[in-house]
């Protein structure tokens, strides 16, 4: 297969090339000419020093959707759909047993056989002429199961039942996604939060943890799902010292179940109770 990826791909899509394909879908003049001064529209900025700047890159170059609204992602896709559907139009999909699977700018290239190289060459000369660029460094032909690839947050790769030690493909949440999460628990128990009630810091932590665990809930999480609650329950007992001036004793005066249950944070191992594929 092929582990593919754009460079800047929201800031260089081609407006002449991306209105055509609107063109095609869209009758209302007016409303083509709203996007099209949305795609020009200047984006204005705030420093360290709070002061305001504008920029008109995307004008000046012709290129690039500014992100931070709905409509940013549908362009996207909409673009995507021409590789896409060009990729298919040209027999690659069935010549080469090469099907694409994408969302917006995330796409790998599943090949049969040995056909991952001659994927990927087709894919370079079709994304040159979209006038976008691969990022060379971040792409690669993998070979499955010898290799993994990460993609959407999960890792695919081989894996290995706990019960019975056998091989199988399967995902798992990947290194970054679960480095993310933890990096978000350590920003919510800073100092600073110190004056933050306990309530406050454990509501945060809850819609931080929710939100992770309802997207990473497929395949074997429960060895993530225990990494982040380990290092949650450190965070939060680790706050609730420092904010009561205790230099010791942690672990006696705020035990798990305190957190748990007097608190209310969440218990991530538990969730796998309901989650009968990621018990491994």
């Amino acid at each position: 297969m092929v582990d593919a990826d754009l460079s800047a791909y929201f800031d260089t899509i081609p407006h002449p090339e991306l209105m055509k394909s609107l063109a095609r879908r869209v009758v209302d003049r007016r409303m083509l000419h709203l996007i099209k001064m949305w795609l020009d529209a200047p984006v204005e900025e705030t420093d360290e020093r709070g002061r305001k700047k504008r920029t008109t890159v995307n004008r000046d170059t012709r290129r690039g959707t500014p992100q931070g609204s709905p409509i940013s992602p549908l362009l996207s896709n909409l673009y995507m759909r021409r590789f896409i559907l060009g990729w298919k139009r040209a027999g690659l999909e069935e010549r080469l047993g090469a099907r694409i699977v994408n969302y917006a700018d995330d796409l790998v290239i599943c090949c049969e056989g040995r056909n991952a190289d001659k994927a990927l060459a087709a894919m370079r000369r079709m994304m040159d002429q979209l006038k976008l660029t691969v990022n060379e460094e971040k792409t690669r032909a993998c070979r499955i199961p010898e290799e993994t690839f990460d993609f959407l947050g999960y890792t695919f790769g081989r894996q290995y039942s706990p019960k019975t030690g056998r091989a199988y493909i399967g995902s798992r949440p990947s290194k970054k996604s679960i480095g993310r999460v933890i990096e978000a628990i350590r920003e919510q128990t800073e100092r600073r939060t110190l004056l933050l009630d306990a309530t406050q810091v454990v509501e945060r932590m809850n819609r931080t943890l929710n939100g992770w665990a309802n997207y990473f809930c497929l395949g074997p999480v429960s060895k993530a799902y225990r990494a982040i609650d380990t290092y949650a329950t450190a965070r939060l007992r680790r706050w609730l010292c420092k904010k009561h001036r205790r230099s010791s004793g942690g672990q006696k005066r705020y035990p798990d179940n305190y957190l748990y249950e007097h608190l209310g944070l969440v218990c991530l191992p538990m969730r796998t109770q309901s989650l009968p594929w990621a018990k491994a």
